[in-house]
Order: C-alpha cells, then sequence, then structure tokens
C-alpha cells in the first residue's frame, strides 16, 4: 500500500524538538576537522537552523530548539489516535479488493505533487509545482514556485540530478510569485546537472504568459546570463483556434509536442489574474491530463477539458467562503469538484490549499469516490484512481483534532457574520424578524479580473 505508507511517514511527518540542550565546541588549542575534511585552526562548529549561541550568563551552544524527524515516533503518536487503525485497516481490505487492471501495473504517467500550498511556502505545503513524470527518461513541470528545486531535492536525494536532465518543459500558469519564481534556480541547476552527467546542454522549453519575458530579461541583465537556458513558447499560443505566425514559435510547439511524446498542448485563459491560463496535455497513447493553475470555476476549462483522465484543480478555499473566493479569485472545494464533474473528469486532484489548512483541507459533501487531496511529495500514478479516496477515513481520524478545530472556528465566524447582519439591519431601522435578502447572482464573471492578487490567508 504505497499510498498509505507514503501518508503515514511523509505527508503528515511531525517534527520535534531535539533532546539536546547544548552544543559543545571544540578546544580553541587544536585543529578542527569538518565533515568536507578541511582542518581549521580555531574551533569550529557547523551551523544549523535554530541553532542558538548564548553570551551570558555563560558561553555556549544551545540546540534545544533544533528540528528533527523521528518517523518512527510520529507513527506511534498516530497509532494511539482514536479510530486511526481501525480506519486504516479498513483501507487495507478495500484496496485489495480493488478488481486489479492493466494501468496498476504501469508506472507512468506518474505524478509527484512538490507543492501544493497558496501564496507562501509553509513547513507542511510549498507553493504550487507539480512534476509529471511521462515516462522514465521524459518529465514537465506544471508550474514553478519558488522552493521547488529544493523540494526536489528532498524528494530524489542523490538522483536529483538525473531528474533535472530529464526535465523536458515547463508550464507557468500565470505571473504570480508562489507560481514561477521557482524557474530561475531550476534553469541554473539544470545546466549544473547535465554538466555533471556529461549530458549535452539544450534549452529548456517554457511554456508561459509573455509577460515572462520582461522579468527574465531584468534578471539575465542585472544578475547573470540566463536566456540562452530556455526557450519559451507564448501560452497563447496554443490556445484553441490561435494561429501562430512565427515560424520559431511553430518550431517549438512541434519539438515540445515530439518531446514530451504529446498528441495535443493547449491553453485556455482561466479567471483568475490578467494572462493567467489553465493547460490540457492529450498523450500519444490517449491519457489527457488537465491542469487549473489558478481560477475560480471557468467554463472554458470546462470545455478544454472533457473527458480528461485527470483534473488537477486549485481548491483554495472552504465551502461556506464562495464570496471570499470570488473576491479573490480562486475556487472552493465543491467548486473544484462540481468543474470535474462537469468536465466528466474520470479523477479529480485538488490542490493549492490555503495555508490555513496547511494539514488538511476541511471536507465537503462533494467528496467522493473520484476525489483526491494532494499533499507535498505525495506520488500518483493512474492506477491508484481507486484507492486514494479510501484514504478519506484514515485522514479524518488522523487529523480529527486539527479538522474539529477548523469546524469551530468555522461557526465562530458565522456568528460572526449573523451578529452583524442582525446589527445592519437594526442600524437601518428594519425589524429583526425580517429574512436577509437573497443576493443577486452574476452568471457570468468577467474573463480577466483585476491583476492584484489577494492572499488567502
Amino acid at each position: 500500500m504505497r499510498i498509505a505508507h507514503q501518508f503515514t511517514t511523509s505527508v503528515a511527518t511531525r517534527f520535534k524538538p531535539s533532546s539536546t540542550s547544548s552544543t559543545p565546541t571544540s578546544s580553541p588549542h587544536s585543529p578542527v576537522r569538518t565533515e568536507e575534511g578541511a582542518t581549521f585552526p580555531v574551533a569550529t562548529v557547523r551551523g544549523r537552523c535554530l541553532l542558538k549561541y548564548q553570551l551570558r550568563p555563560r558561553r555556549e551552544w544551545q540546540s534545544d530548539a533544533l528540528l528533527t524527524c523521528n518517523p518512527d515516533e510520529f507513527i506511534a503518536e498516530a497509532l494511539e489516535m482514536p479510530n486511526f487503525q481501525e480506519s486504516v485497516q479498513e483501507y487495507r481490505k478495500a484496496a485489495q479488493d480493488v478488481p486489479a487492471a492493466a494501468e496498476r501495473k504501469s508506472q507512468y504517467p506518474e505524478i509527484i505533487f512538490l507543492g501544493t500550498g497558496s501564496a507562501i511556502p509553509m513547513k507542511i505545503r510549498n507553493v504550487s509545482s507539480t512534476l509529471l513524470n511521462i515516462s522514465s527518461d521524459k518529465s514537465l513541470l506544471l508550474d514553478c514556485g519558488e522552493g521547488t528545486f529544493g523540494q526536489l531535492c528532498r524528494h530524489y536525494g542523490d538522483d536529483v540530478d538525473r531528474v533535472l536532465s530529464a526535465l523536458a518543459a515547463v508550464f507557468v500558469s500565470h505571473l504570480h510569485a508562489d507560481h514561477h519564481t521557482g524557474l530561475l534556480n531550476i534553469l541554473l541547476q539544470r545546466e549544473r546537472a547535465l554538466a555533471s552527467l556529461g549530458k549535452p546542454f539544450h534549452p529548456l522549453l517554457v511554456v508561459a504568459p509573455s509577460q515572462l519575458k520582461p522579468w527574465l530579461q531584468q534578471y539575465h541583465n542585472q544578475c547573470q546570463p540566463l536566456l540562452h537556458h530556455l526557450c519559451l513558447i507564448p501560452a497563447k499560443c496554443l490556445q484553441k483556434g490561435t494561429e501562430v505566425s512565427s515560424p520559431e514559435v511553430e518550431r517549438l510547439i512541434r519539438l515540445l509536442l515530439e518531446t514530451c511524446d504529446l498528441k495535443e498542448f493547449q491553453t485556455c485563459l482561466v479567471r483568475h489574474c490578467k494572462h493567467a491560463f489553465g493547460c490540457a496535455l492529450v498523450h500519444t497513447s490517449g491519457w489527457k491530463l488537465v491542469y487549473s493553475g489558478d481560477t475560480m470555476p471557468c467554463e472554458a476549462l470546462v470545455q478544454m477539458g472533457k473527458d480528461a483522465t485527470l483534473l488537477i484543480h486549485e481548491a483554495t478555499l472552504e465551502d461556506g467562503l464562495e464570496e471570499e473566493a470570488k473576491e479573490k479569485t480562486h475556487s472552493t472545494t465543491s467548486q473544484a469538484i462540481g468543474v470535474g464533474m462537469r468536465m466528466n473528469a474520470r479523477f479529480i486532484m485538488l490542490n493549492h490549499f490555503s495555508q490555513r489548512y496547511a494539514k488538511i483541507p476541511l471536507f465537503s459533501p462533494d467528496f467522493n469516490e473520484k476525489v483526491g487531496i494532494a499533499f507535498d511529495h505525495m506520488k500518483v500514478c493512474f492506477g491508484d484512481f481507486p484507492t486514494v479516496p479510501k484514504l478519506t477515513a484514515p485522514l479524518k481520524a488522523l487529523f480529527a483534532g486539527d479538522i474539529e478545530e477548523m469546524k469551530e472556528r468555522r461557526e465562530k465566524r458565522e456568528l460572526r457574520l449573523v451578529r452583524a447582519a442582525l446589527l445592519s439591519r437594526e442600524r437601518a431601522g428594519e425589524p429583526e424578524h425580517s429574512g436577509p435578502q437573497e443576493k443577486g447572482r452574476h452568471a457570468e464573471e468577467p474573463q480577466s479580473p483585476p491583476g492584484k492578487k489577494l492572499r488567502a490567508k
């Protein structure tokens, strides 16, 4: 049960403070040899995150705040939680009862979620990035938020250079920092990886809004040469019905399809900021993957993604926050699921959760056997679709305390809204028993909402 093992060890790993309270330094009178083998004539201590040095009353290193990861400790704690072991046993039994399918034996395509949070990186969820391994030697990144290279290092370890050398293309959905600022380091590290493996360098294909070019040009002019690392394909040129007038762009599109074994790479404008795109990839073997980027429910995405094998859709906010989602041009969980159902997607993976749901999002009544929740470093193949939804019960048991806390916050928020509405009616001179006025719904939202992104806190 690969997925169950991942979610109990990697996905939900907790960090514990180190038990040691101080770190002794080496004697200042003798040379010190570091891990790399260099020798220094003075005392040397390797810096670590949250390591402290106290000057008074006594000079000493203090490591009581250091973070250590102990999976065994976490598993032991999880097993003590009410109903968790029972729900895991039920999951295992249900997973065994799933009839074997031919694609369950196939490793590819393989989807690895490197970042499933929104706005800013946090301890549990990094910002947007999803690695699509098309085959053993071809891969593609869907968005590339800050810290994407670090996530690749954590996931692959010493094998990260092989992964970077297999990277054929990157899709950048829009120009918000949590979706594109990791691209710079990916480009630089990819060149290093190709050189270390003795492979010839070739530019990376980047599908993105054309507005990415000035940002790259500025970095190229003021920091270091970079433009030779990539060939930019404007995302608007991959929209259905668009005539491409540039022979060079036509050549790059053909190269993109050929390199990634794709029959089609299509984009569409989505309802987020200006120049925000979703994409649909159709493989030569027949499978179809759709990626929403950031968006409110979008009919253009539904039409482009008809009969998708997999939809990866943002679900930034919980149900009940539809007005806030509209204001911030994002989707709630039920809205995201609704897009997938209208699309007739075979399976829906939800990601891009507000960091207020860092550990687990609130489950909506629309969750069903076609819906899964993404976590950082979660790995999913098409053959895993029948078993992913069966993890819902163990997840609810594992994070029961967090879910209860979020429900309490929701109830308090709803109570504040009721009180505010009553106070508003009193000030307007309305009787308290009058019912709330029904808010009109907009049949169609503007295609390109204001460009300024309002973060979900």
